[in-house]
This record gives C-alpha cells, sequence and structure tokens, in this order.
C-alpha cells in the first residue's frame, strides 16, 4: 500500500515539472522497491499518467469543452480552434505509432539483456541527461502564439512526444523545448504541451493497457494519489517550471542514477 501511495505522489508531483516522471517512477520502482520487469514498471508507470490527466482535465476544463465543441462542430469553429484540434490530432497520431514501435522495442531490448534492474536504471540516468541537457539549450524568444499553428508543427511535435515513451525523457520537457524552438511564446508552449499530454496519456492507457495492467484496490489509491496532488500541485508548479531552468538539476540527478547503478 505504501508503495503506490509513494509513486502515486511523485507521479502527482513530477509531471509538471521539465523532469520525467514516468522515468522517476521507474526508477523509484526499480531501486526502492525491487522491481526488475521493464513492461510492468512501464505499464504501471502509464497508469498513474490517468490520475494526472484527470488533474489536467479539471484545470484545463474551459480550453477542454471549446476543443469537444469544435470537434462536433468543426466547419463552425474558430480558425484558432480548428488549427488547435488539427495540431492535436496528427501530433496525437505520429507520437502513438512512434511511441508503440519504440516501447515493444525496448521491451524485446530489455527482456534480452541479463541485470535488467541495472540496465533499467543506466536507461533512465542517460535519458535523463538528455532531458537536462535540452532543458539548458532551450532558450530562444518566443514570437508566436496558438493561432500560428501549422501542420509541421504538429509533425515535429508529434515526433518528439513519441520519444517520450522512453522513461527518463519528460515529455513535457522535450515538447516546451520544441515549441520554444519553434519560436512559441513560453506561456503558450507550456499550455500546449500539456493539451498535448491528454489525447495521447488516454490513448496509451486504451491500447497499451487493454489485458495487460491488472487492476485493484492499490492501482487504483495509486492513481487517486497522482489525481489528488495533480490537483493540488499544478498550477504552482507549472508557474515554476516557466520561470525555473531546472536543466543542471535534471542533469546532476541523471549522473547520479548512473552511479547508483553501479553501487545498488
Amino acid at each position: 500500500m505504501i508503495e503506490v501511495i509513494i509513486l502515486g505522489a511523485i507521479q502527482g508531483i513530477a509531471e509538471w515539472l521539465p523532469v520525467s516522471s514516468e522515468g522517476v517512477v521507474v526508477l523509484v520502482q526499480t531501486v526502492f522497491f525491487g522491481g526488475s520487469d521493464f513492461s510492468e514498471l512501464v505499464s504501471f508507470a502509464i497508469w498513474l499518467h490517468v490520475g494526472t490527466f484527470f488533474a489536467a482535465l479539471v484545470y484545463f476544463w474551459k480550453d477542454v469543452v471549446r476543443l469537444v465543441r469544435g470537434l462536433f462542430c468543426y466547419k463552425k469553429s474558430g480558425k484558432e480552434t480548428q488549427s488547435l484540434l488539427n495540431f492535436l490530432i496528427i501530433s496525437t497520431l505520429i507520437s502513438g505509432v512512434i511511441g508503440f514501435a519504440l516501447l515493444k522495442g525496448l521491451e524485446e531490448l530489455m527482456n534480452g539483456v541479463g541485470a535488467q534492474a541495472f540496465w533499467i536504471v543506466i536507461l533512465v540516468g542517460l535519458s535523463l541527461l538528455i532531458t537536462g541537457y535540452l532543458q539548458l539549450t532551450k532558450q530562444v524568444k518566443g514570437i508566436r502564439k496558438e493561432g500560428g499553428l501549422c501542420t509541421k508543427d504538429a509533425v515535429i511535435l508529434g515526433i518528439v512526444q513519441g520519444f517520450a515513451i522512453v522513461p527518463g525523457l519528460s515529455r513535457s520537457g522535450l515538447t516546451v523545448a520544441a515549441l520554444l524552438l519553434r519560436k512559441f511564446y513560453d506561456v503558450s508552449a507550456l499550455r500546449l504541451s500539456f493539451l498535448m499530454s491528454m489525447p495521447i496519456v488516454l490513448g496509451a492507457n486504451i491500447v497499451l493497457q487493454a489485458g495487460e495492467l491488472s487492476v485493484t484496490r492499490e492501482s487504483f489509491i495509486g492513481l487517486f494519489v497522482a489525481f489528488v496532488l495533480g490537483l493540488v500541485t499544478i498550477h504552482g508548479l507549472m508557474i515554476f517550471a516557466r520561470k525555473v531552468n531546472v536543466g543542471l538539476f535534471v542533469l546532476l540527478f541523471g549522473i547520479l542514477t548512473i552511479v547508483s547503478a553501479f553501487i545498488l
């Protein structure tokens, strides 16, 4: 019971920061709770994302209602709503294909090596180093808002988000960095990043979890903790993530993670 509460709390807090909540959840399961099956670790981490999905749904409910209405009345919706819908649909489809293929490839790779827990920690550590580096190099002056979204943005962000299936690669960190490089304002980049997260998280749980995850009372408790803490912390941590560059911290965390693989 204490394990799922801790993991749910980590997901609820880390989701809104440019660190990989999936990577941290997998790392904690591996190092502190003896997890060693890569597929099961990632499956549970993805499940916990449902909790923060609902937190984001509550936080962005006005945007969600507008987008749902626009989806059913596409021709009557405004140009900005149409652009955002096109962006989310295209990027989600691309992310889904890339993420699914990459995850299955990683599962095959991990299942084929010995000392799986060691390699999981190494994978997370290396991915954190990439995330930290991107955070330190994303300083680009923004000149674009959501209304200027185009198909090229959707394709690029879809590819970037697809790679975030790798534990340790921060989905928000990667997508925000990519949006900033596409010259979006930081506020727009952060908002678009989290709107992007909602359909892909829902789709991932429908496609990847069907028939595989054993839903128990404990797993629901973990999800509920992620939802409550996610809802409580989302506003403050999103402001923090926009104003503070945590790249150096993530780099150090990645180095310590790799070192820990050789010690534990």
